[in-house]
């Protein structure tokens, strides 16, 4: 099978590779993407010599201004060529040890190279040797992995997986992005393999799980490493969540099975990575929260407070950026109720006022989530609910356009409030700028400066304050 190599960039390597007397080839993801039909951007090219030498001759054939970097450490290089990212690195073989994903490192043949990659989807080589330019080399039947949308790995998957247990995860991220099967066989290697996942960064893992969560259907990710307990000994949180318990007949929803139903009903709707973990997080405090109430059946009230808390822990053991991130997630969990609790009841302006006033410009996304939230299997009982957020929404449009309170400034500041009554910072001064957000909120008085200053000399005579 011919491979169509169009792009200039191939044959200006084949050239340096001949200059320089090295064979060379087009390997992993950009042949595994190109043959799926998938756009890719990142060339890796091996040669059977010296991957610096390459990159350096190539650079030269194509603009001698260009800067290759070069990590000796690892025998690799790259530079940008156009919208392009190549790496170059010499055809290795590795040996593990079994307390270190790192391997030691010596050069090898094509053979060796494509024996250490993870699946035979990546194991693919495209030769750019004279006479032989374009053809496919497929030592492990990748080729038909790929047309039978198989996850397998080239050797032993005991071993595979032992040696960098990174490659779990990614069997796991591939399935999940690509919509493959993992190969029965290598699935249970992942399984029996689960505790080596210790041995990885959590950057490392905190990369595949973003991964994962922005595949078009996360849970066919999360499910597999929920079943294979790598989730329970990267995620413990999460997995707390799962299952029912009965008592006295009653019982209560699968939170885990909701929460990635909840993920994946968002992720029809958004790309954002922390609107996506904020799906993950949401319920994340009901396994801490659940209690029977003989009365009232299974509760789980403030699991949203307890959530919000738990999420700058989880981000932190993720190394995931602890910055303004995170605390929209931690919003989005401390607000997740609020707009349903408004389809169940009659619809206030002041309660639409105050979600308005504490979502801020993050409305939109809450609304997203909130939607995506109605997991019920009763079809009818989600149609009411999606119209009674159509009103929800009506009302939001609503209220926002004559009251502006999505970003609410309060239209009297504290300087002129100390001002006015000339009076030093003190209690009375947030007394009195809170009872004009709170009237406003209430709709008691006009979100304007007008009205606000009138209540503001009103409250102020009250409390004997006299104007300066």
């Amino acid at each position: 099978m011919i491979f169509k190599l169009e792009h200039p960039i191939f044959r200006e390597v084949a050239a340096a590779a001949k200059d320089i007397g090295v064979p060379a080839y087009v390997v992993g993801g950009y042949v595994r993407d190109t043959l799926l039909g998938r756009p890719c951007k990142d060339i890796d090219f091996v040669c059977v010599g010296s991957g610096i030498e390459l990159a350096k001759a190539t650079a030269k054939r194509i603009d001698p201004s260009i800067k290759v970097s070069v990590f000796k450490n690892f025998g690799t290089a790259m530079f940008r060529y156009e919208d392009l990212e190549l790496e170059f690195v010499g055809a290795r073989k590795e040996s593990y040890s079994r307390d270190s994903r790192k391997p030691a490192v010596e050069e090898g043949t094509l053979e060796d190279d494509q024996n250490r990659r993870d699946f035979t989807i990546n194991a693919l080589a495209v030769d750019l040797g004279e006479g032989h330019f374009g053809e496919i080399i497929d030592s492990f039947g990748g080729l038909k992995d790929l047309e039978d949308r198989i996850i397998r790995t080239p050797l032993d998957p005991d071993i595979t997986f032992s040696d960098d247990p990174l490659r779990m995860l990614r069997a796991i991220r591939f399935s999940a992005q690509l919509g493959f099967q993992i190969e029965q066989e290598t699935y249970d290697a992942i399984a029996r393999n689960a505790e080596r996942i210790d041995i990885i960064s959590m950057e490392r893992v905190r990369d595949e799980i973003n991964k994962i969560i922005l595949s078009p259907k996360p849970s066919s990710g999360f499910k597999p490493l929920y079943d294979s307990g790598i989730l329970e000994r990267i995620f413990p949180e999460l997995v707390a969540l799962q299952g029912v318990e009965i008592k006295d007949g009653v019982g209560h929803k699968d939170n885990f099975y909701h929460t990635i139903q909840v993920l994946d009903n968002l992720s029809k709707n958004t790309d954002d990575l922390y609107l996506r973990w904020s799906a993950i997080m949401h319920d994340i405090g009901k396994a801490r929260t659940k209690r029977f109430d003989d009365k009232a059946g299974w509760t789980f009230h403030g699991h949203e407070v307890v959530g919000a808390r738990m999420v700058k822990p989880i981000f932190s053991r993720f190394k995931l950026p602890l910055n303004e991130h995170m605390k929209f997630v931690q919003k989005m969990v401390l607000l997740h109720l609020r707009p349903i609790s408004l389809t169940r009841e009659n619809i206030t302006d002041s309660a639409i006022r105050r979600l308005l006033f504490d979502a801020g410009d993050d409305i939109d996304s809450l609304m997203k989530l909130c939607k995506a939230d109605i997991t019920s299997k009763n079809k009818q009982k989600v149609e009411r609910f999606l119209k009674n957020f159509e009103l929800v929404e009506e009302k939001l449009a609503e209220i926002e356009e004559k009251d502006q309170v999505r970003n609410f400034q309060p239209p009297v500041s504290g300087e002129e409030i100390m001002e006015y009554f000339d009076i030093k910072p003190s209690r009375p001064v947030g007394q009195i700028k809170n009872a004009i957000k709170e009237a406003i909120l209430d709709g008691e008085i006009p979100n304007d400066r007008d009205a606000a200053w009138n209540l503001m000399i009103k409250l102020g005579n009250e409390m004997g304050l006299k104007k300066a």
